[in-house]
């Protein structure tokens, strides 16, 4: 009965070690992944700041200012006026579209 009781125990420490083996392992490949995504959102970070700051470059009011003078003979542009702005209720929404009956598409399925 002790021999048994010997087998069982080895055969259970073994499948413990294999059970933790490969938790380690899958632990090792979420640690290397989560490096990897912390990277790629350290880079999407440093691209969207680089984004932002040349938007606020190009977006200066001095600099649209000149733009706008530059290109106001050839571009006819007008001062907004505040006439031109109407109201919510003026503008026309187009009808929904109903879906189409297509018997081909129920053939398919």
């Amino acid at each position: 009965m002790k021999s048994v009781l010997y087998i069982l125990s080895a055969l259970a420490v073994v499948a413990l070690a294999i059970w933790a083996y490969r938790e380690n392992y899958r632990t090792q490949q979420a640690l290397v992944e989560a490096s990897r995504l912390q990277g790629e959102i350290g880079a999407m970070h440093e691209t969207l700041a680089r984004l932002n700051a040349e938007w606020a470059y190009l977006n200066r009011p001095d600099r649209l200012r000149d733009l706008t003078s530059l290109g106001f003979e050839r571009l006819g542009l007008l001062p907004l006026r505040p006439e031109q702005f109407g109201q919510i209720e003026q503008v026309a929404y187009p009808d929904p579209e109903f879906p189409q009956h297509d018997p081909k598409a129920e053939e398919l399925q």
